[in-house]
């Protein structure tokens, strides 16, 4: 037998099988997981397809025949938890598994991802870095975060002034999303706050690969009274976009994290940027009437 006439053969007994076999009807898990994917890719080749995070979490709700949604609703109205998305079988619904795989996808770039120079630039911030050498060893090593090496301390000494009162820092962070969607709405509400305390900053740092007990070394180089940092958050799911400040007065090396005044989830579906900024300068005025931060201050 030769190589034609078995090939011949194999396609004929591949055919008689093919043609006995029945083909199975989906399971109702596999129907509606198919019904699912035809409605999201409905659209022609005209057509876009709809943006899936235009719809807030709190507005989505997927369960089929609720007993009571309009009390589920209340309760999605008060967290972004991923609650009431139903499900295809023991899995979700794809578009709640697209949606979280986008929320994965923005923390992980808010991570990885520079601050933009541009945004340095526009806001005339003094640029400084960590001893980290790059994003790696920033993410591993958080010590490395904490300290300059003496050519960046120098740049602090030279940039803010001596015994200042008030000294306002701005930290990548965990998330370089969070400084981009925040900054230049919370430093001016921030600024006009302090004025309205008599209050005035000078120029302000950026620090890269920043931690926050960096603004404790630059604590001892100024000595300034209080010092605030601007920085971003580790994101979630929720958001890539938090930004805290942390304030802490007289900070030095080795500071008591329980001496750091925080104001967390500065974000737009948190603390809106404006109103912290203006929160931020109060609570500045209050650590300096008190000469506190932290536990001691309340």
């Amino acid at each position: 037998m030769n190589d034609q006439e078995l090939k011949t053969m194999i396609q004929s007994i591949l055919s008689e099988v093919m043609a006995k076999e029945e083909v199975p009807l989906p399971s109702r898990a596999e129907s509606e997981q198919n019904q699912e994917i035809d409605s999201l890719s409905h659209a022609t080749e005209s057509e876009e397809l709809p943006d899936i995070s235009a719809t807030r979490i709190q507005d989505q709700y997927l369960v089929p025949h609720p007993f009571n949604k309009e009390a589920f609703m209340k309760l999605k109205a008060k967290t972004p938890a991923r609650v009431g998305l139903w499900r295809t079988g023991t899995r979700y619904l794809t578009e709640p598994m697209l949606r979280f795989r986008l929320d994965h996808a923005a923390a992980q770039d808010a991570v990885f991802n520079d601050v933009d120079e541009e945004i340095i630039k526009k806001m005339n911030f003094v640029p400084v870095k960590t001893i980290c050498q790059d994003k790696d060893e920033y993410l591993t090593r958080p010590d490395f975060g904490r300290k300059f090496d003496d050519e960046n301390a120098e740049v602090i000494a030279k940039t803010i002034k001596p015994n200042a009162k008030v000294v306002v820092l701005v930290g990548d962070g965990l998330s370089s999303a969070a400084i981009e969607a925040n900054i230049e709405q919370v430093l001016p509400s921030l600024e006009q706050g302090l004025k309205n305390h008599h209050l005035e900053i000078g120029n302000i740092l950026f620090i890269k690969y920043c931690r926050v007990p960096s603004m404790d070394q630059i604590g001892d180089i100024t000595n300034a009274e209080v010092i605030c940092l601007l920085v971003g958050e580790r994101p979630g799911l929720a958001t890539a976009e938090s930004m805290s400040a942390y304030m802490a007065y007289r900070p030095h090396v080795g500071l008591a994290e329980a001496k750091r005044t925080v104001i967390s989830n500065i974000h737009s579906g948190g603390t809106p940027a404006v109103e912290a900024g203006a929160y931020i300068a109060d609570t500045i005025q209050k650590m300096l009437d008190a000469k506190k931060s932290g536990v001691d201050l309340y």
